[in-house]
Parts: C-alpha cells; sequence; structure tokens
C-alpha cells in the first residue's frame, strides 16, 4: 500500500508542477488552488509512505515519478 501511495504522491508532484507553471501566467484562482491542493496530497503522500519505505528511496522514487510524468 505504501508503494501505491508514493507512486500516486509523484503524480501529484507532476500536477503541482504543471499548475504553478499555470498560475504564473493568469490571475485566475483556480490554477493556483490545483497548486495548493496537489502540493498538500503529494508531500502528505510521500510523508505517509515513509513511515514504511526508507527516506531515500521514497524521495528518489517520488522525484523520479514526479519528475518523469511533468516531462511528459
Amino acid at each position: 500500500m505504501a508503494w501505491v501511495l508514493l507512486l500516486g504522491s509523484g503524480a501529484m508532484e507532476a500536477v503541482w508542477a504543471i499548475a504553478l507553471a499555470g498560475a504564473g501566467k493568469t490571475r485566475r484562482i483556480a490554477p493556483a488552488a490545483i497548486f495548493v491542493g496537489a502540493t498538500a496530497l503529494s508531500l502528505g503522500g510521500l510523508a505517509l509512505a515513509m513511515r514504511e519505505i526508507p527516506t531515500g528511496t521514497a524521495y528518489a522514487v517520488w522525484a523520479g515519478t514526479g519528475a518523469a510524468l511533468t516531462v511528459l
């Protein structure tokens, strides 16, 4: 379960990165709200996954997943 949570958190990292890019271009509230929500889910999921997965491994998977999905 921790691995599924970790991969989902990595996906949320990609969502907040894309929303952050959108929030910088406009003054609309929606991209900013998506950024805040996705950031909370991403970091919260990472914190919960790190209860069962070592910190270095969890961070590497989380960051790698988020970076790969952001590029795609």
